[in-house]
């Protein structure tokens, strides 16, 4: 029994070090692939969507690649914040819910990436159905509507008591 835990320990230490050392030379490998910041990060379709990523440098430019949420491309341009590049797209109407990849290539050779989730918002509001209501609460409706089930709770206690000790009238 313990030579069994101590294969399996060993395994899992040796699995371990062998996921590091590979996400260790990942990211050596992916030292020019920087964060892009998408606002907002879930947008619905029809949705116009700012992204901003430091990648670019200070005045720096590029092209953003949104053609994965029917964008097409976009351009970047330096923004208000210090060495930070701004750019816009447009999700697609027709865009299917679900994540998707965004991509930018600057002009200085570096690449940002970063997810956007596509969500649909779904039925909000009154639904206009041709029978009439209210849109706030109306409080003299509620207590009328309160006093009407008590007064019903009340009567047919009343009776069910009533049946129950044979007091019927002919």
């Amino acid at each position: 029994m313990r030579t069994t835990a101590r294969l399996l320990t060993g395994t899992a230490l040796a699995a371990a070090t062998v996921a590091l050392t590979a996400v260790s030379a990942t990211g050596a490998l992916a030292g020019d692939f920087e964060g892009l910041e998408l606002f907002p990060q879930t947008a619905a379709p029809g949705a116009t969507v700012t992204v901003d990523t430091t990648a670019c440098g200070r005045d720096g430019h590029g092209r953003g690649d949104a053609r994965s949420v029917g964008a097409g491309d976009f351009k970047l341009e330096p923004g208000t914040h210090k060495e930070s590049v701004v750019g816009r797209f447009q999700v697609a109407e027709d865009a299917q819910a679900g994540t998707y990849g965004i991509r930018v290539r600057c002009d200085n050779g570096r690449e940002a990436t970063g997810d956007l989730v596509v969500e649909h918002a779904g039925p909000s509001g009154h639904v206009k159905t041709g029978i009439g209501g209210s849109v706030a609460p109306d409080t003299t409706q509620i207590a009328a509507g309160v006093a009407l089930l008590a007064a019903a709770a009340v009567g047919g206690t009343l009776l069910l008591r009533r049946r129950a000790s044979g007091a019927q009238g002919s």
